[in-house]
């Protein structure tokens, strides 16, 4: 894709990303992962699908699918940089990652999100269906004291 004439690039897999790009992001600006430790990000990218977009070698903008490749996957870490939003990268790095095949072939995508329920709904997301069969075990400020 083209924006203003830079090309931005779609790159996959954990070897192919800016490791420290996506700690300074998670672990400054986001408001779901502040504090995170650097060693923390290195393991759930090892462990996840990441997809990255790139301008020439600068990451810009990030997702990780947790999935076991076969029945679930959940959509985790999605940001593009300030300086880069409002250009349509953030949808076209989901609707990149919605189109591969092994996850066209996921029973379940799952998501969360504070503000951009929009841009999922546009992208085919939407709320369960049974919410309340849904639970969670959830640990606010777990960074806070790392």
């Amino acid at each position: 894709m083209e924006i203003s004439n830079q090309v931005i690039e779609i790159k996959t897999g954990f070897e192919n990303m800016d490791i420290n790009a996506v700690h300074q992001f998670l672990s400054k600006e986001s408001y779901w992962a502040k504090g995170i430790p650097m060693e923390m990000v290195s393991v759930a990218l090892k462990n996840s699908f990441c997809v990255g977009l790139f301008e020439d070698e600068k990451q810009i903008g990030f997702a990780r699918l947790v999935t076991d490749y076969a029945t679930f996957g959940y959509l985790a870490d999605v940001y593009i940089l300030k300086e880069y939003r409002e250009k349509g990268l953030s949808k076209m790095m989901i609707k990149y990652i919605i189109k591969l095949e092994f996850v066209q072939g996921l029973r379940r995508t799952l998501l969360a999100t504070l503000d951009a329920h929009s841009l999922y709904r546009q992208l085919g997301f939407e709320s369960p269906e049974n919410p309340e069969r849904l639970m969670e075990i959830k640990r606010n400020n777990l960074y806070k004291d790392v």
